[in-house]
């Protein structure tokens, strides 16, 4: 396995108008990590998820992802390529079974189209894609709810439904954008689970930009900190939480609250 990492961000520097949202920002992520994106509220970080994932465009710099640019590519091709973005609100079919919106995921790397569900024009396919569905859903304890609708799932259920589409897939790197939010302690620690089982058992990166410090430090082997659209430092959760720049950009100096 090579030991070049999977994602890099060269020197990117993102300005919307007069306002630079993220500032000549460089980190990598290695292969097959689980890799925390954290910093204070407006520190850049969805913007930084949303220039990886190629919903927005550099302004200077460079995304690599596998050892290309893919600077400003269409999210689209991202996705086909094996890059996929979760989103803070969960984007699932409401008025679908739970069962389906997983198939919907799996037609992605299928190939298969509505039409050619609707009319049966591809069975093997579809029958292939409902294997593959119903798998996911035991990954994620899902499987007893597949032919629920998703609008009556609670919150957990969802945000765990909506990581079982982005796997559904097959991606090799997923961008989780707040993947706890919202989440009871007991959601939370699942989802954790959730998380390391699809890295170990998938052969997949994941990254994710998340508020909630305990899950971040409990499940990221490393982490960068961003503040003021700047790399503020990068290293192990050890070292983040130790680091007294770090306890300073969340928490602020003691003269500052005086």
């Amino acid at each position: 396995m090579s030991d070049a990492p999977i994602l890099e961000v060269r020197n990117v520097t993102r300005k919307f108008g007069g306002l630079i949202a993220v500032n000549n920002l460089s980190f990598s992520v290695r292969r097959n990590s689980i890799h925390g994106l954290i910093g204070p509220n407006g520190a850049g970080k969805t913007t930084t998820f949303s220039l990886i994932s190629g919903y927005y465009k550099p302004t200077s710099g460079q995304i690599l992802y596998d050892g290309q640019d893919v600077s400003g590519m269409r999210t689209s091709h991202l996705a086909r390529r094996g890059l996929i973005r979760t989103f803070q609100g969960t984007t699932l079919f409401q008025e679908f079974s739970v069962l389906d919106n997983v198939r919907v995921g799996c037609h992605r790397s299928a190939g298969a189209s509505f039409i050619a569900r609707i009319t049966g024009g591809d069975a093997p396919v579809e029958r292939a894609a409902e294997k593959k569905a119903r798998e996911i859903l035991e990954l994620f304890d899902l499987a007893a709810l597949a032919d629920e609708p998703t609008s009556s799932l609670p919150h957990g259920h969802q945000r765990a439904l909506g990581m079982a589409v982005a796997l559904a897939a097959d991606p090799a790197v997923i961008l989780l954008d707040e993947p706890f939010t919202g989440m009871n302690p007991e959601e939370t620690r699942r989802m954790m689970e959730h998380v390391r089982r699809i890295r170990d058992e998938h052969d997949m990166t994941i990254m994710l930009v998340e508020h909630d410090m305990q899950a971040v430090m409990g499940l990221c082997e490393r982490i960068t900190v961003m503040n003021f659209g700047q790399l503020l430092m990068e290293g192990t959760p050890q070292e983040i939480a130790n680091d007294p720049r770090v306890i300073e950009a969340y928490l602020g100096r003691d003269d500052d609250a005086a």
